[in-house]
């Protein structure tokens, strides 16, 4: 608290001194000039925003943010496969989802499924390591290690135009069927609205490749076989106001999800079948507004309520041992969230230079559960939750500074068993970006972050075993880096942006599971630390030859990111290993051509060597690096105020057999046709 406090003296401080220094009318014109997101941003986010998006052969968001450097993706295979983020090593507890501008959540298990988000209505995806730049917004985004942002299309009209229609449809290998609209309507210049929908179906069934070996090195399996027990069968409808006033905007958003879905099982011992079934209904209501009450004041509101609907089945047998005797357990459990959240958040200019902020968040979240045959053990927990958050930011010119300090307090109930007891934690912030030269647009950037995430429902509150007794996880985040861009005005290239950053986390009370004598019930405990640093790297191009343009994005990243848990003060014997699915090495390139009304694209990703979840960095855990190539061409038809798009994309060209999880195979070469009209 003491460093905290000092960090914000020293701001204001330096702030009063040199706020007069620096008001000269190069500088002014300067502001002026760039663009705000630009000019304010001291840890820039990786983007891919606008057309890029669309030319990836991409049919959901987890696709589309495997081409950001850091970034790994957990993907369950097929079409119904769980697909979760993880970024620079920390877990996917720690990496926040955040849809126009509101977390997503899921108290149950703090996992955000990606697979159920289209790309289709989104207008920018980005990802932040740390914390976005700007300080008026709300404390929960002050709360994750790493965050990614959702930024859906706000309609935008031409002079005397005041409706926009569109239609997609999607085909492709595995029975792949998703028609889609989108509709945008404008009342008048202060309001608009959109609705749009999407339906997916695809059976699932594709080829794969399952070869094994034993220890001593001989092939055990090697054939050929069809993914079963992969279909899915979802649809989303959504719906948005959005409105402006005098200096400030609002939106209101309305969405709904439900799918019915395989979840498809590991392949192991030669078995091909079996897997599990899961039905999802998901809800959200949401509004925002945002509003500059003078110069130095704004503010900003924000209100979501969300209920979701878990359906999981399971009719395998599974059997286990308890008191020396063998049982068998099926599974037919439905889950009932509910998350009610509101936040307010307010700035203020003290000096033109210096900008304070004040921001407090509440939360609300229910779990309720049919455990059919032992719902009486079932703790039926709720959270209260509450953040609030005091940041500072000044601006020199050439010299950025920004501190924050969150703070949260977590108290809950329960009907059955023990509760957790209150928590309550203080985690500081603080940013700084400093440009070297006057002349340059090459900036440099340091931040440190300490962060803690909440055990989840299902950490604390396991069926068969109460309370659990877990402390929240702890990460400190160190990150130095450097970022070029440079505009060519009489070039073949037109521009040019780098950026690399070198970075360390520690995670310690890592909550990690141990078996208690059965495969069912799992102990949660505290007792793991995790070291990761790396450096993740990208390189943009765009170049022109008269017609004919060329943009082109190149990812790299390096990471190390070992175990050094410790049970009783004893080393475990993964002490100092990799931890599981994380590569040293693992990069990506888009390259996107353009000529008149063509365009080509072709995109490249690589993950290098990993280890499989099993506790040891041995040859038999080693899983060999994938790869896939994809492309896609299009061709657009204007005729009047009607625009048709014809798409045809290849993915996984070479064909590739790989696993991004192992026993869990992914498609190989596959085929999509997309029609695109507009008007």
């Amino acid at each position: 608290m003491k460093k905290c406090v000092c960090i914000f003296c020293l701001l204001a401080m330096i702030a009063v001194l040199q706020a007069q220094s620096r008001l000269d009318s190069v500088q002014l014109l300067d502001e002026a000039v760039v663009v705000a997101r630009q000019y304010k941003e001291i840890i820039p986010a990786q983007r891919l925003e606008g057309e890029q998006l669309q030319r990836l052969n991409s049919h959901s968001l987890a696709d589309a943010l495997r081409y950001f450097a850091g970034v790994q993706i957990k993907d369950y295979g097929g079409m119904g496969g769980l697909k979760t983020i993880n970024v620079r090593n920390m877990g996917s507890h720690h990496v926040g989802v955040f849809y126009d501008g509101l977390q997503i959540g899921n108290a149950q298990n703090g996992v955000v499924d990606l697979s159920r988000f289209s790309l289709d209505d989104l207008e920018e995806v980005a990802l932040y390591n740390g914390q976005k730049s700007e300080i008026c917004q709300a404390a929960k985004d002050f709360a994750s290690a790493s965050a990614v942002y959702l930024k859906t299309k706000r309609p935008v009209f031409e002079k005397g135009k005041h409706t926009h229609a569109l239609l997609r449809y999607k085909a492709g290998s595995i029975q792949l069927c998703n028609p889609s609209f989108r509709f945008e309507h404008q009342f008048s210049d202060r309001l608009s609205i959109t609705a749009g929908g999407e339906y997916l179906h695809s059976n699932g069934r594709y080829k794969f490749r399952y070869r094994r070996l034993t220890p001593g090195g001989a092939v055990a399996y090697d054939t050929t076989a069809i993914r079963r027990n992969s279909d899915i069968d979802a649809f989303r409808i959504e719906s948005g106001l959005y409105g402006t006033l005098s200096d400030g905007v609002w939106q209101a958003k309305i969405y709904y999800y439900q799918s019915d879905r395989g979840l498809p099982g590991a392949i192991v011992r030669n078995v091909f079948s079996g897997g599990e079934r899961q039905g999802d209904k998901n809800f959200m209501f949401q509004a925002f507004l945002k509003k500059e009450l003078s110069p130095r004041y704004k503010m900003q509101f924000s209100a979501k309520f969300a209920w979701d609907y878990t359906h999981y089945l399971s009719r395998d047998t599974v059997l286990f041992m308890e008191d020396y005797v063998t049982k068998k357990m099926q599974y037919d459990n439905r889950y009932y969230q509910q998350d009610w959240y509101f936040s307010t958040a307010h700035s203020y200019a003290i000096r033109p230079n210096w900008e304070v902020s004040l921001a407090v968040d509440w939360q609300y979240n229910k779990l309720n559960a049919d455990m059919r045959g032992v719902g009486t053990l079932f703790t039926f927990p709720e959270r209260y939750s509450a953040w609030g958050a005091l940041a500072t930011a000044v601006d020199f010119g050439r010299l950025k500074m920004q501190a924050s300090l969150l703070g949260t307090l977590v108290f809950e109930k329960v009907r059955y068993n023990t509760k957790s007891p209150d928590k309550h934690e203080l985690a500081p912030a603080l940013f700084v970006g400093y440009t070297p030269f006057r002349q340059t647009d090459l900036t440099l950037r340091f931040f440190y972050k300490r962060i803690f995430r909440m055990p989840t429902f299902n950490d604390l509150y396991y069926t068969q075993i109460g309370y659990s007794k877990l402390k929240p996880e702890y990460a400190s985040q160190y990150n130095f880096g450097v970022s070029y861009k440079k505009e060519f005005k009489a070039s073949f290239i037109t521009l040019l942006t780098a950026q690399a950053d070198a970075y360390y986390a520690a995670i310690t009370d890592k909550i990690i599971a141990t078996p208690t004598g059965s495969s069912f019930r799992w102990m949660m405990t505290n007792m793991g630390r995790v070291e990761s640093k790396g450096i993740d790297a990208t390189v943009a191009v765009q170049a022109a030859i008269g017609k004919v343009k060329l943009n082109t994005n190149l990812t790299y990243s390096w990471s190390k990111a070992r175990d050094f848990t410790k049970i009783n003060g004893f080393k475990l014997s993964s002490y100092g290993d990799q931890i599981p699915y994380t590569p040293w090495h693992s990069g990506s390139v888009i390259g996107g051509l353009t000529y008149k009304t063509w365009a080509v694209n072709y995109s490249f990703i690589y993950v290098g060597e990993r280890y499989n979840g099993a506790v040891n960095n041995i040859e038999r855990n080693r899983i060999e690096p994938w790869y896939t190539h994809d492309a896609s061409l299009q061709k657009t038809f204007r005729y009047r105020d009607y625009t048709l798009k014809l798409s045809a994309e290849a993915n996984n060209l070479l064909n590739q057999y790989y696993d991004v999880v192992l026993n869990y195979p992914m498609p190989g070469r596959n085929f999509r046709f997309i029609l695109t009209l507009s008007f």
